[in-house]
């Protein structure tokens, strides 16, 4: 993710600017504006499926609110948007409608790019352990992947995770089989 500011900017400096340009993709690490293209079908699939399923469990069981790709501050220069984001039915007050999030998530998943694998499996993995983000998901749709990590003191430790079309179940969500296959993006038809 190429970084594009030239001064150290904080988190509120940062939400001022207002949405993101058509084309990208902007987040705030490290007091710096990084830049990343917007999601191709092979990543916005996925993540659709998998929202789709994880919403319907979430209202089944009024278990909280599923969020995705919103602004969610981790520290002082620090704003991240994990691709999807869970919050406890006890804690979902954190989320306003108009307001970036404060708060920190239950649940933070995340859908590997091209661009974004050591991002998302290092430094996101580190920071979100940092703040505390309890559950944190690896969805990886070049490798058909699917992997969960719980916080452990202060480290995530794995908690399971599966690949193909293997049916997965991962905390926070011990009731919810997770078929994958329905997840990958589809095999072009034939004509």
């Amino acid at each position: 993710m190429p970084v594009v500011s030239t001064t150290k900017m904080t988190a509120r400096q940062y939400l001022m600017l207002g949405e993101d340009p058509p084309g990208v993709r902007l987040e705030l690490v490290d007091g710096e504006v990084a830049v990343s293209p917007s999601p191709r079908p092979r990543h916005s699939y996925p993540l659709l499926q998998l929202a789709k399923l994880l919403d319907r469990h979430i209202e089944n069981f009024d278990l909280g609110l599923l969020i995705a790709d919103c602004d969610t501050i981790f520290g002082e220069y620090d704003v991240r948007r994990p691709d999807l984001l869970f919050f406890t039915k006890d804690r979902q007050h954190l989320v306003q409608a108009d307001e970036a999030i404060d708060g920190t998530p239950d649940l933070c998943i995340e859908i590997v790019s091209p661009s974004s694998g050591t991002i998302d499996r290092k430094d996101k993995f580190k920071q979100y352990a940092e703040g505390s983000v309890v559950h944190y998901w690896i969805l990886d749709p070049q490798v058909k992947s699917l992997e969960g990590f719980k916080l452990k003191g202060k480290k995530y430790v794995s908690i399971g995770g599966g690949k193909d079309s293997d049916l997965v179940t991962l905390a926070p969500f011990s009731k919810l089989e997770i078929p994958l296959a329905k997840l990958w993006f589809p095999a072009p038809k034939k004509k």
